[in-house]
């Protein structure tokens, strides 16, 4: 399996113009797949390492949602007791409607901040008190809709709440230090900072046929989607990824880093059920949450088909149970987190298998791209 994937691996380079990427497979606790190539920098004079740290823009929601899973039952709290428990300030959350469990599933009506309540996306006191005041876009837990930058400062304010602290601390203290996954939520070390790749920009818009709705939305001046992804403010280039302000200001729902390994060691946990090395290392009532679908229909943001878990997606179902899209192989119960540009990362609880891609050449598209997807089907051939 291993040469078949590094022929295919090394296609991304020759004929779909990746720049530096690395990919790894784990299998029964054990990394089976470890392959890197390319360049750190669009100028290729740094070589691309197996210890190459890149952003992983949306992939970092999968670890964000496992501390605030671990915060909660840290607290002695229920996925699914109310919100209004912790934080009574959030309109959306009063009256007890909104649970945790529901606010991890995208179902809060909080994915975008109206034009006139949208600060700064590095001003985290004033994101959290807007979005205490932001009327729900729909009734929270009658509906989904992907809250691509929103759900970060939600979970985030949550954990700090009930833990006493940042979320990306919480991540990085708690978990990554522990179980030992290069992947940074914020407060990189200086150590780090010279593995680190920079994040290119597409430099074609190529949408598929199944995205093309959401991109005709996005060029309404009043349409959802456009608020959602400017909601907070800021970072309107993608290149801005690579400032070293919105790396180190914990940004749970984008702003994580890491590599290829540390992202597959990590679902490899979530798919042998919180068990690291024989031993135990997360919650077996976080893990399944996380496994567990909680909504399925059409998204309000992305105007296409999406299923959420506690915090994760899996891929959609029709009314005979067959996948209606395979971005996570073959299993129904496979999940994870894709992020912006065409990093991937999921769990196969049912075969045993992690996987992660992870690279610096962002292509267009709201869904992961042939790149990761190419290797993942070649996994499962």
């Amino acid at each position: 399996m291993k040469e078949a994937l590094e022929e295919r691996f090394q296609r991304n380079f020759a004929e779909f113009g990746e720049l530096g990427a690395s990919v790894s497979v784990w299998k029964d606790g054990n990394e089976i797949v470890s392959l890197h190539h390319g360049w750190k920098d669009p100028r290729r004079e740094q070589a691309w390492a197996a210890d190459t740290l890149v952003p992983v823009w949306s992939a970092t929601k999968g670890p964000a949602a496992i501390a605030f899973l671990l915060a909660l039952e840290g607290a002695g709290l229920s996925p699914h007791d109310p919100v209004e428990t912790v934080w009574p300030e959030l309109l959306a959350a009063r009256g007890g409607g909104l649970s945790f469990a529901q606010l991890l599933s995208h179902q809060a009506g909080l994915p975008a901040l109206s034009g006139e309540n949208r600060p700064h996306v590095l001003s985290h006191a004033e994101v959290v008190a807007a979005l205490e005041r932001q009327p729900p876009w729909w009734t929270p837990g009658e509906g989904h809709g992907y809250h691509p930058r929103t759900i970060g400062y939600l979970l985030d304010e949550v954990v700090r709440r009930v833990a006493g602290m940042s979320l990306g601390r919480f991540w990085n203290t708690r978990l990554a230090e522990t179980l030992g996954l290069d992947l940074w939520i914020g407060d990189l070390p200086a150590r780090v900072l010279d593995r680190l790749a920079t994040m290119v920009p597409p430099k074609v818009q190529r949408p598929t046929e199944e995205e093309l709705p959401f991109y005709r939305e996005l060029g309404r001046a009043d349409s959802l989607a456009l608020a959602a992804f400017a909601s907070p403010s800021g970072m309107r280039g993608l290149g801005e990824i690579n400032r070293l302000e919105y790396l180190q200001a914990g940004l749970p729902a984008f702003g994580g880093v890491a590599t290829a390994r540390a992202l597959a060691k990590f679902y490899q946990i979530l798919a042998r059920d919180g068990e690291l090395d024989g031993v135990q290392v997360l919650p077996t009532r976080a893990v399944r949450l996380a496994a567990t679908p909680q909504v399925s229909g059409k998204d309000r943001t992305l105007l296409l088909e999406t299923s959420f878990t506690g915090g994760f997606k899996t891929d959609p179902l029709d009314r005979a149970g067959r996948k209606t899209r395979s971005l996570f192989g073959p299993s129904l119960k496979a999940f994870g987190q894709p992020g912006a540009g065409g990093s991937h990362a999921f769990a196969d609880p049912e075969s045993g298998l992690s996987f992660a891609y992870v690279m610096n050449q962002m292509e267009t598209g709201i869904l992961p791209n042939r790149k990761s997807l190419d290797l993942v089907e070649l996994v499962y051939a």
